[in-house]
């Protein structure tokens, strides 16, 4: 079935996929419901929108209003979006992990009319900061349960386009008939590790030329299912797990929470999913423990076929083959690597990273076991992909080449620079933050510092801004020397310091649950778990993995001192961003008293 393309905003996308799909025997979307996965076909996705479009018409929201969406994913935050932009409105979606004063500043920047959130702890955010937010005038729950005086309900709403047909069809499709490409889809106020959140503008172009260009890169169709866990608020989701998956003919299935995210997979069984490089690290973690509780035979099974499944895909990117390493490697295939592919649901055709560096081990490890993680990379200001790695084209510790559309050029200073039409239109009421992002030529500068190598592969090196440079005047790029240290087993967190100090030094949060088998293996007393985050004995633990993973450091690129902490950063903790980058700004005000005692001892 091919795939319908000839379309220029994402109410067209919608419009053509949900009518060019509507006889397809299986669903658009799936969730679970009471421990059952329930699917919503196009032709019921297409009669919910056009019915809440509708409700929201006849509330008196119109072309060019602010609608703000705050909830966990499910299919009605997509009958939102589609609902709200088939009448010319903006969508302005907020993270579920959001505070009140958050939600407040964005509603009001914004100046949203409606919000619809998701149940009551949502509800209750806005209730708390109603009153600041002159512009709002509806709010709209989707959870029935949790409705209350003053506060609509998502099925109402349906009920009142329903109700309204007479009068509003002709209008919807008057609204959906005008939005043009050049139109603005949605506000996405970036999380931002620093300082307040801006609104970026993403038109309909910016979304649909990003689409189309992924969908030429990395292939999918209606034969490919999605799991989607990823905020739908953060752009990288909402263009790859969503729009890009929907304009496909894919079946997209909603993973209950990042909690439950091992069981979805091995029942939705997906052949592509969008994820961050935590869940790969975790995954890692999670394989490696066991085979270092398994049997010395099994072990040395394991990594026997780790080195084979390296040597096999080596040889099979470089299009050459071995028919003694070929017949190990179904062998290895056998012994090994099916069953670590089972807990992936076992149809996975490949994983497509982004919103973070992915390690170049972890890439290798995975590609062994026969799975294929894909990085791009991207900002939400550029829709967000820029580059990728291709099935066929592909290279670890790279996040690919650009995409068809987009221009990547590397500045004077290192910095990456990108255009095309994926390119925002903007900040919202920032002039001034916008000149600073896109300069007269429209080249959006990412803040990034990267290179391309000899065959055109674009590698990220650090942020621009998060680039230290210590006392001794040596610039330091802290994320990459992050990466290292979190190799080791014992340590989940490591946040470096060093900015304009004599030395380096570390915040560590450890790995409490490999700590604690250490403790317990060798007789630790402890109470709680996190008391051992202050043993001398887990210090001098964490201290000799430190000095094995550096020995090959430079000495300027040293920790030379650290402190372990007895609790993880974490997005409610705002330590965190909720694609999990580290808010360094936030963490070096919380810590700082640690911070100077660790330079004063010195």
């Amino acid at each position: 079935m091919p795939i319908v393309t000839e379309f220029t905003t994402i109410v067209e996308m919608y419009d053509r996929i949900t009518k060019h799909f509507i006889n397809l025997d299986r669903p658009a979307l799936m969730q679970k419901v009471q421990e059952k996965w329930v699917g919503i076909s196009y032709k019921e996705l297409r009669e919910i929108v056009r019915n809440f479009a509708m409700g929201l018409l006849s509330l008196d929201l119109k072309r060019g209003d602010m609608v703000g969406i705050i909830s966990e994913n499910r299919p009605e935050w997509v009958f939102s979006d589609l609902a709200i932009l088939s009448i010319g409105a903006v969508d302005v979606p907020m993270y579920p992990s959001s505070t009140s004063n958050t939600i407040e500043y964005i509603m009001n920047d914004s100046e949203c009319k409606a919000v619809i959130v998701s149940n009551k702890l949502q509800l209750t955010k806005v209730q708390k900061i109603q009153n600041n937010v002159k512009s709002l005038k509806h709010i709209i729950i989707m959870n029935e349960k949790d409705a209350e005086d003053g506060v609509l309900t998502f099925k109402q709403v349906i009920e009142f386009g329903k109700n309204g047909k007479d009068k509003y069809e002709s209008i919807l499709e008057e609204e959906m008939s005008k939005v043009k490409p050049e139109d603005l889809a949605t506000l996405i106020y970036t999380s931002g590790t620093t300082g307040e959140p801006k609104g970026v503008m993403l038109t309909h172009n910016n979304f649909v030329s990003n689409v189309k260009a992924a969908l030429q890169v990395i292939p999918a169709d209606h034969n490919d299912i999605f799991l989607s866990f990823l905020p739908l608020s953060h752009s990288f989701e909402r263009m790859a797990g969503y729009y890009t998956a929907f304009s496909a003919g894919c079946l997209i299935a909603y993973a209950q929470s990042i909690d439950t995210v091992a069981k979805d997979l091995q029942e939705v069984k997906p052949t592509i999913m969008t994820s961050v490089p935590r869940l790969f690290e975790r995954i890692h973690a999670r394989v490696m423990k066991n085979v270092d509780a398994s049997p010395p035979a099994k072990q040395k099974i394991f990594y026997w076929a780790l080195e084979i499944g390296r040597k096999y895909h080596q040889l099979k990117k470089e299009k050459k083959s071995n028919p003694i390493l070929s017949a190990k490697y179904k062998l290895a295939e056998k012994l090994v690597f099916h069953k670590i592919r089972a807990a992936t649901g076992g149809r996975l055709r490949f994983f497509v990273s982004g919103g973070a560096a992915l390690p170049q081990e972890i890439g290798e490890f995975f590609e062994a076991m026969g799975i294929l993680i894909l990085e791009g990379y991207g900002l939400t200001e550029s829709s967000p992909v820029i580059t990728c790695n291709r099935l066929d084209d592909y290279k670890f510790g790279s996040v690919g080449k650009p995409i068809p559309g987009v221009e990547v050029k590397i500045a004077e200073d290192g910095e990456i620079l990108a255009r095309g039409p994926n390119i925002m239109k903007g900040y919202y009421k920032n002039k001034k933050a916008t000149e600073e992002a896109i300069d007269k030529d429209g080249w959006l500068h990412t803040g990034d510092i990267g290179e391309f190598d000899k065959q055109g592969f674009l590698k990220i090196t650090d942020r621009k801004k998060h680039l230290f440079k210590t006392s001794g005047g040596k610039y330091i790029a802290p994320q990459q020397l992050e990466s290292l240290f979190t190799r080791s087993k014992f340590i989940d967190q490591f946040v470096l310091i060093g900015d304009n100090k004599t030395f380096l030094s570390a915040l560590i949060t450890p790995d409490f649950e490999a700590i604690r088998e250490y403790a317990d293996a060798h007789k630790i007393p402890y109470q709680r778990v996190e008391e051992l985050a202050h043993h001398p004995e887990i210090y001098k633990l964490i201290e000799k993995d430190i000095q094995t993973l550096q020995k090959n450091l430079a000495n300027y690129e040293r920790i030379r001192k650290f402190v372990i902490l007895d609790k993880p950063f974490t997005i409610e903790g705002g330590e965190l961003t909720p694609t999990l980058k580290v808010r360094r700004k936030v963490i070096e005000e919380r810590y700082a008293n640690l911070i100077k005692d660790m330079y004063e001892r010195e």
